[in-house]
């Protein structure tokens, strides 16, 4: 299978090359203006009054600095942070070491919080409220529950499916944001900063080739800086320009609105095979060899945000916009009135 620039697996392989990119002040973190100033007023007050920060919710698509804001809060906080995922707390045990250890007003970050364990997510509601864990302690008729109480501490929840929260979980969050994909300008100015990083020279031109083909994320900016760096030391002269970022976006098939193989694959399965669609999710997924999961969290997104694909209720269908960036005819039976009439239908209904 083509592995393409938001391909899961490998963004998972790189995020410790990602970890020197990141920034490590609230000051340096480029986009998310109003995020960044409510959480700017909030560190502020916290620090101030030498109290632990709220907890934070932080959800949106994938790679645009959920876990990078969690850190960005420890280093403003000066207190330690530690790092877990849902699925990697399996027990309640695994939950309370890890809030026995965080340290005083340190942070909690749970990444795809979304898929806590329901038994997990029971103990965190007196642990978010009121700093103390509830431990049962045998078992049957001798079974005793004990109080143990904890440091105060900041949960920092990220998620890409907020909407797969439980309403408890979701209420003790006294902070809640969401973060949007960035504009080609930010995207720019955090590849610049990356490049001086890398120790790459990059002119405006292959910043900007690179932003506007980076979906909207620096995750995937800062990969492909990466790429196009080792094709311009071994192709080119090592700097990167308009023409060499070209070069190598065309090597690595990311196309001109940043479609990488997987993108496109998606798109010819809806329109040559189910005819636009609709189709439902899982359909999709088995036609394209990828998880539902994947394609709902890590693919979809940008492909609606950019209007070559429609979630209806009766599945998926491909956009005029996706039949003309294929370079196909969408013909009149396929997304114009047979659309209207299925809108047409919902309403009556």
């Amino acid at each position: 299978m083509d592995r393409g620039i938001t391909d899961p697996i490998l963004l998972q392989e790189e995020t410790g090359l990602d970890t020197s990119l990141r920034p490590k002040r609230l000051d340096d973190f480029v986009g998310q203006r109003a995020l960044r100033e409510i959480l700017g007023i909030a560190v502020e007050a916290a620090r101030a009054r030498g109290e632990a920060l709220d907890h934070l919710l932080l959800y949106g698509p994938p790679g645009l600095g959920k876990t990078t804001l969690a850190t960005i809060m420890a280093h403003e906080l000066d207190a330690p942070i530690v790092y877990t995922s849902g699925p990697a707390l399996e027990r309640a045990g695994d939950l309370a070491g890890l809030l026995t250890n965080v340290g005083e007003r340190g942070i909690l970050f749970i990444d795809e919080i979304h898929r806590l364990h329901p038994a997990i997510e029971e103990y965190l509601y007196p642990a978010m409220e009121d700093f103390s864990l509830d431990i049962t302690i045998d078992r049957g008729t001798g079974a005793r529950s004990v109080r143990l109480p904890l440091s105060p501490f900041t949960l920092v929840g990220a998620t890409t499916r907020a909407g797969l929260l439980t309403s408890p979980l979701r209420g003790r969050f006294g902070l809640t944001h969401r973060l949007d994909y960035y504009s080609e300008e930010e995207l720019i100015t955090i590849l610049i900063r990356s490049s001086g990083i890398l120790d790459v020279e990059v002119d405006a031109g292959g910043a900007q080739e690179i932003g506007r083909r980076s979906r909207g994320t620096p995750r995937i900016a800062n990969r492909l800086l990466k790429r196009i760096r080792d094709y311009a030391q071994v192709r080119a002269d090592g700097r990167i320009t308009r023409e060499v970022a070209r070069a190598a976006l065309g090597m690595l098939e990311v196309d001109e609105v940043g479609l990488d193989p997987m993108d496109r694959r998606i798109l010819e399965a809806l329109v040559e095979k189910y005819d636009g669609g609709p189709v439902g999710l899982n359909t999709l997924a088995v036609s394209v060899g990828e998880e539902p999961d994947t394609l709902e969290d890590v693919y979809e997104p940008f492909l609606l945000q950019q209007g070559f694909l429609e979630r209806t209720a009766r599945g998926r269908m491909a956009t005029r916009r996706a039949y003309e960036h294929l370079g196909l005819d969408p013909g009149p039976t396929r997304v114009g009135p047979q659309r209207d009439m299925f809108r047409k239908g919902r309403n009556d209904e």
